[in-house]
């Protein structure tokens, strides 16, 4: 049992809105991974008010805190977290006009904001089928798909369709922001370099015939299919490693042979190398070596110094 006397628990209490404190809590179920130890503290934030008291209190209160949305493109530590992990289950899915859709910044986006904006005829967020990702996090990492459809492939971006989020600022204020602020890059976002939380993003979406949109969900489900894991089977954070510009990390793992290479519980994916699987019980330590392994490879056969897509949170 992990103690907790560390931290002003007391206070905290007292300024969560409503929320409730939990000690010792295990954080692998409440990741895409399946891995990792438990947190100190944990508390799930349904609402703004809740999202923003928690966040609060913590700054306020010097407690180490991390937001967790889906749990994607993360490893934690087997050790845990040595801190407050606020979960972000901020909800609700509201439609402003016939072409924007607002939604809570722990709001899934696949399958439930896609669904609702797709059964109203609306695209733009269909691209993105089949990624776990909340809204939250969609901003932080400027969610991304290879599409195949329609007929030439293209990246498509989640700043291609945001219009404007609500944000509790890191200097505690509380403020709506366009797309501009964002300063999106691939697999970046302004979120990246300052401590600000989104609360709540409104899409501006496409009219669109729904069979249309049902016609390239199909087309991007059957492309992930054939390249990522189901994450039933096998637990993972997706990529591992940023894109290289003209060169797929997982190209440049597969040329060093590591493709399907298996340590402990983890193995590197046999259908796209730059995907890390848990195959039953995996420890982070386990999944640790592999993404040091394919990166020190890469860079010592073919000179290419890749680098990691995902966070490592708490004790490594």
């Amino acid at each position: 049992m992990v103690k907790t006397n560390r931290y002003p628990v007391e206070q905290l209490e007292k300024r969560l809105a409503g929320a409730v404190l939990e000690r010792d809590v295990a954080l692998a179920p409440f990741t895409t991974f399946q891995i990792g130890g438990s947190a100190d503290l944990f508390v799930r934030a349904r609402t703004p008010d809740q999202l923003v008291a928690a966040v609060s209190a913590a700054r306020e209160l010097g407690v180490p805190h991390f937001l967790l949305g889906r749990g994607a493109n993360i490893l934690v530590a087997d050790r845990g977290f040595r801190g407050l992990v606020i979960r972000s289950e901020v909800g609700g899915v509201r439609f402003l006009d016939d072409i924007r859709v607002e939604a809570g910044a722990g709001v899934e986006t696949y399958p439930d904001l896609i669904q609702a904006t797709v059964s109203r005829g609306l695209g733009g967020l269909h691209h993105f089928v089949g990624i776990p990702s909340t809204v939250g996090g969609a901003l932080w990492q400027n969610l991304h798909f290879l599409s195949p459809a329609p007929a030439r492939e293209r990246t498509v971006f989640i700043e291609e369709i945001l219009e404007s989020a609500r944000l509790l600022t890191e200097e505690g204020e509380l403020l709506t922001v366009d797309v501009d602020y964002f300063q999106f890059g691939y697999d970046d976002s302004i979120l990246h370099h300052r401590d600000d939380i989104v609360l709540s993003a409104t899409f501006r979406l496409e009219p669109t015939p729904i069979e249309e949109l049902r016609e390239v969900i199909r087309g991007n489900l059957s492309w992930r299919e054939d390249r990522h894991p189901d994450l039933w089977l096998y637990p993972c954070a997706g990529s591992i490693f940023k894109k290289i510009d003209g060169i797929g990390a997982g190209r440049l793992i597969d040329e060093c042979g590591l493709k399907g290479y298996v340590h402990g519980g983890a193995g590197i994916f046999h259908k796209h190398a730059n995907i890390v699987v848990n195959l039953g019980g995996a420890t982070a330590e386990e999944v640790r070596y592999l993404v040091d392994l394919a990166r020190d490879t890469v860079l010592e056969r073919l000179g290419y110094e890749l680098e990691p897509e995902i966070t490592f949170i708490g004790e490594f």
